[in-house]
């Protein structure tokens, strides 16, 4: 089923009864999800991503714009008949109902023409189970499973209809981190394998970018940037995008370009062809550090850190607006930890200048 999204907006009234000051929670959003993807909904907390969502679900009424599923404008449609499947940050579970029963109720509660036989509904409440792999579990309450075992049973009662289009807000956050990498490829794995279109809202970048086919990156209501997760990570159209993927996070320094020169403090440190002089705000990416001891620029060495196959250097310098600069270089190369300073050239492709008011990316 394709989402399509028009202008969708959403305000909310000011609570402070001296102020008029509205809230706009999410601004002008144009977006068309295609057909059976998933797609991540990524920002920090009040960036509009889980108002978004319950725009979708009809749990919130937009302010202006439209929503269609396929053909159909469902704007002003009621949650039941969007033919949704929803699954909530805190699972949502009846506690005296067992698995079976919480899989079961939605399909109890339906009327008229879509009610089905008892025999219908506990084949659909078991092949929902095993596409989560809980079929063995159906006879427990759910204060007998795990964080992880709730969630498949969240995931699996939202399934059971077999929805037009399926929400996830924020599904992994009260998981454990291994719980949450193995959840979130059992998601990635029943999305697939159902082929329902999926919305999936998330402050974690490595979550979003793990399983998503698109994400949308999102900042006080307005959408920054949408794209494929790679292609967003090696291009972010701002410094709000750049700063917000990638981990270890990118280092972010004060620089000049003159001559289409770039210069970090003193050191020349990149040609950037056809950049205007102006001061620029510079981003490099933890992988866009080489070691080279003639390298442009210097850093003062801090601590090497071992991670199996890579090494972390930690430096710092004058120019950079971290409080740390990591460099991320292959456990091959050898670093002198005795030394006071480490000096890198970098690779252009992951050096991003950005404008100094506007953070606009500058492309050179």
């Amino acid at each position: 089923m394709k989402i399509v999204l028009k202008n969708l907006t959403k305000v909310f009234p000011s609570r402070n009864k001296k102020s008029n000051d509205e809230v706009i929670a999410v601004n002008n959003f144009d977006f068309e999800i295609p057909d059976g993807k998933l797609i991540g909904l990524l920002g920090p907390s009040g960036c509009g991503k889980s108002t978004t969502l319950y725009m979708i679900s009809g749990l919130q009424k937009p302010t202006g714009g439209q929503i269609f599923f396929g053909d159909d404008d469902v704007t002003q449609l009621s949650t039941e008949k969007r033919g949704i499947g929803l699954v909530f940050q805190n699972y949502a579970l009846y506690p005296h109902m067992t698995v079976k029963q919480n899989i079961l109720f939605p399909l109890q509660n339906l009327k008229g023409a879509d009610k089905m036989p008892k025999e219908k509904m506990l084949e659909q409440a078991y092949h929902a189970a095993k596409l989560v792999q809980i079929e063995d579990l159906m006879e427990r309450k759910p204060s007998e499973l795990s964080g992880g075992q709730q969630q498949r049973v969240a995931i699996a009662r939202a399934l059971v209809k077999m929805p037009r289009v399926l929400l996830l807000d924020e599904p992994l956050s009260n998981l454990d981190a291994r719980l949450r990498l193995q959840t979130r490829e059992e998601i990635r794995r029943i999305q697939k394998e159902t082929g329902i279109t999926t919305v999936f809202v998330t402050h974690d970048q490595e979550e979003a970018m793990s399983i998503s086919d698109m994400i949308v990156v999102m900042k006080l209501g307005v959408v920054q940037q949408i794209g494929e997760p790679q292609s967003v990570y090696d291009s972010p159209a701002n410094l709000f995008v750049a700063k917000f993927l990638g981990t270890p996070p990118i280092n972010v320094f004060e620089g000049e370009v003159k001559n289409e020169t770039l210069y970090i403090g003193d050191e020349a440190v990149l040609s950037v062809p056809g950049v205007a002089s102006q001061p620029v705000t510079v981003g490099i990416r933890p992988e866009g550090f080489q070691l080279d001891p003639m390298g442009p620029l210097k850093c003062r060495l801090s601590n090497v850190e071992v991670m199996g196959r890579d090494v972390s250097i930690v430096s710092k310098h004058e120019n950079s607006l971290n409080p740390i600069i990591r460099s991320i270089i292959n456990a091959d190369h050898k670093v002198d930890i005795a030394s006071e300073f480490v000096s890198y050239s970098l690779k252009p492709n992951k050096v991003f200048l950005f404008h100094k008011e506007t953070e606009d990316r500058i492309f050179f």
